[in-house]
């Protein structure tokens, strides 16, 4: 056991000399990785942070009936009614025209518009909730399509749509961000192989010597194991840092953008487990990586 763990420590100790003999070529190396990784981590905080807001909007569907404007009043209870006697429908309310017009004249930026009006321009409204159910979106649209066929029906409007829109929009993203994670791991893995090949090369009389005197294929690969492992976890504690000082502009700049619509959205990282296995999962790459390029390059 002692000496296995004195094998491993030797490894460890040979890596870091490496790293640090070629600060130069180690941090152009760091740099790449810590940027390249910092784009799907800032990814996800926007994810993370779209989501909250996405899942406070009912996704409820409120479809509105819009009548023509000489609609009579009992035309559009008539159609209230019907609607509300079909299934799925959770209520009906009827908006009068006359009651909506005194809504918007309670609002100063609409009332002077309408006062210069010669008579009222808006048409009466039946709107309707519908109950949570399966296949809720399609129903809707089942609705809609059949609504607008009713008489002295003018428009027919899907309130939730854009909601709907807005989570398929986040879906997309969820699949690009997946993409471009597997993007990352390309350029970590490269980077990665190209480092160890570099050092496997330039270290190839020592190799040689090395394996002369006894030593084993495990011991010559440890070393490059380590460095790439090494590698990976320094990149990603660089990429987390740059993350971090990036959302803080960031989150000034959308603060504001958030004010103003009267909500409040703040971008953050992951939270520290997923950023946790994030970073074993890329030292487990670079060592792969390590051990995929020093096994191809030591071969002499």
């Amino acid at each position: 056991m002692k000496r296995w763990l004195r094998q491993h420590r030797y490894a460890i100790v040979i890596a870091l000399r490496r790293l640090w003999l070629h600060p130069f070529s180690s941090l152009a190396n760091l740099l790449v990785i810590a940027l390249t990784l910092a784009l799907p981590i800032l990814g996800a905080s926007f994810l993370i942070a779209a989501q909250p807001v996405v899942k406070q909007v009912s996704i409820s569907p409120e479809i509105t009936i819009f009548m023509t404007p000489d609609a009579s009043r009992d035309s559009t209870e008539k159609i209230a009614a019907q609607v509300k006697d079909q299934d799925d429908i959770a209520a009906v309310r009827i908006v009068l025209r006359d009651q909506a017009l005194a809504t918007l004249k309670r609002n100063p930026n609409w009332a002077d518009a309408l006062a210069v009006l010669p008579a009222n321009p808006l048409p009466d409204a039946i709107v309707v909730t519908l109950k949570n159910a399966e296949d809720l979106s399609g129903k809707a649209a089942s609705f809609v399509k059949a609504w607008r066929q009713l008489p002295d029906v003018h428009i027919v409007q899907h309130d939730a749509a854009w909601v709907q829109r807005l989570a398929a929009i986040l879906d997309f993203l969820k699949v690009g961000l997946g993409m471009l994670a597997a993007g990352v791991a390309l350029v970590v893995l490269a980077t990665v192989f190209n480092t160890v090949r570099m050092q496997a090369l330039s270290q190839r009389e020592e190799i040689a010597v090395a394996r002369l005197v006894g030593a084993t294929e495990a011991f010559v690969r440890r070393p490059f194991l380590y460095l790439g492992a090494l590698t990976g976890v320094l990149a990603s504690l660089c990429a987390i840092g740059i993350a971090y000082a990036v959302l803080q502009p960031l989150n000034l700049a959308l603060s504001d953008l958030a004010r103003s619509y009267g909500t409040q959205v703040t971008l953050a990282l992951p939270d520290a487990v997923s950023l946790g296995l994030a970073v074993l999962t890329v030292a487990i790459l670079a060592a792969l990586s390590a051990r995929w390029s020093v096994t191809r390059n030591t071969r002499f």
